[in-house]
C-alpha cells in the first residue's frame, strides 16, 4: 500500500462525516490507479487488458422542484484506462447530496438534470468520459453468467488445504491440456479488505479463458482464497488476479476476469478486465446489460 494512495483515499474513508445536505460535487475524491499497478508490472501506458469499472447505486434519491421524492437504481461506467478511480465513500457522500436537492418539474426532467450533473462532475474529477444511466426499479434481471460453473464443482474441498491468506501467486498450477479449450469458472467466496478501513469486502469472481493450458482448479481455489487478508480496492484485486493469470498464459490466449462485489452503503463495484483479443460474447453483453447477475442468483 502506498502512502500517497492511502492519504488521498482517507479524506473521508474511515472517518465520521455528515457530507452535505445539498448537491455538492466538491465531495468527490479521485484516487490514482498507477501506484498499485506498478507493484504488478502493469504499464499504465500499455495496459495488458481492456475493461470497465461499473458501479450500481441502488438507492439514488432526489426530489423535483415541488419536493416530490423519487428513487432509482443508478449505473455508472468508465474505462479502466482512466488515470483515476473514484473513492467509494466520497461517491456515496456525493450521491447523498442529491437527496434533499430539487431538480426539474417532472420526474423525467429531474432525472435528466441529475444524469447530466453526475456525468459532468465525475468526468471532470476522473479526467475521463463517465456514462450514467437510471434503471427502472422493475427492470427485468437477466442472468448473463449462466454458462459459468462454480469452481468447487471441479474439486473436492476435503482434499484442498489452504494456509496462505495473503496473495500467493506461487500456489497457481498450470498444465498442458493438449488442445485449445474454453473454461468458464466462478468463485462465490471471494473476500478481500478495504485498504484504508480494513473492513471486509465479499464478492463473486468470474473467470473465462481460452487456451491449450489449464489452470488446476484446486490450486486456483487456494490462490483466490489467499485474498482473504489482502487490503486493496475492488478494482485493484480484479487487476491483480487478471495479471497473475495473464502472465502464465500465452499471448494468443483469451482471458476475462470480472469481480462482482456485494453492495455496501447501497453501492456495489463491479470491475471487469479482459484481454485485447478476447471475443467471448458474454464480455460485451456484460457491459451493455442493465444489471449484473450474481452467482446463484444472489442479489
Amino acid at each position: 500500500m502506498t502512502d500517497r494512495t492511502s492519504e488521498i483515499a482517507s479524506k473521508f474513508l474511515g472517518k465520521k462525516t455528515d457530507g452535505s445536505k445539498m448537491y455538492d460535487p466538491s465531495l468527490l475524491v479521485a484516487v490514482p490507479r498507477a501506484d498499485n499497478r506498478l507493484q504488478y508490472n502493469i504499464d499504465n501506458n500499455d495496459l495488458p487488458f481492456l475493461g470497465w469499472d461499473i458501479w450500481h447505486a441502488y438507492e439514488f434519491s432526489t426530489m423535483t422542484e415541488n419536493g416530490i421524492p423519487l428513487t432509482r437504481l443508478l449505473k455508472i461506467k468508465y474505462n479502466c484506462s482512466s488515470e483515476f478511480i473514484v473513492e467509494s465513500k466520497s461517491l456515496k457522500l456525493y450521491l447523498n447530496s442529491f437527496n434533499m436537492s430539487r431538480f426539474g418539474k417532472t420526474f423525467e426532467e429531474c432525472l435528466q438534470i441529475c444524469k447530466n450533473l453526475i456525468e459532468k462532475d465525475l468526468s471532470e474529477k476522473l479526467q475521463t468520459s463517465v456514462v450514467a444511466a437510471f434503471i427502472d426499479n422493475n427492470a427485468q434481471r437477466i442472468n448473463i453468467f449462466s454458462v459459468f460453473k462454480n469452481i468447487m464443482n471441479f474439486v473436492d474441498e476435503t482434499k484442498i488445504e489452504a494456509d496462505a491468506f495473503k496473495e500467493a501467486p506461487e500456489v497457481i498450477k498450470l498444465e498442458d491440456a493438449g488442445w485449445v479449450q474454453e473454461y468458464y469458472l466462478t468463485f462465490d467466496a471471494l473476500r478481500s479488505n478495504c485498504r484504508v478501513t480494513h473492513q471486509p469486502d465479499f464478492g463473486d469472481l468470474f473467470i473465462y479463458y481460452k487456451s491449450c493450458k489449464h489452470f488446476d482448479e484446486g490450486a486456483l481455489v487456494k490462490y483466490l482464497t489467499s485474498f482473504r487478508c489482502e487490503y486493496h480496492f475492488h478494482e485493484e484485486c480484479c487487476e491483480m488476479i487478471y495479471k497473475r493469470l495473464y502472465d502464465l498464459l500465452d499471448t494468443k490466449d483469451e482471458l476475462f476476469v470480472c469481480a462482482l462485489y456485494t453492495r455496501r452503503g447501497g453501492i456495489d463495484i463491479s470491475p471487469a478486465r479482459w484481454s485485447k483479443n478476447c471475443v467471448v460474447k458474454d464480455v460485451y453483453k456484460l457491459i451493455d446489460e442493465t444489471k449484473f447477475a450474481r452467482c446463484g442468483n444472489k442479489q
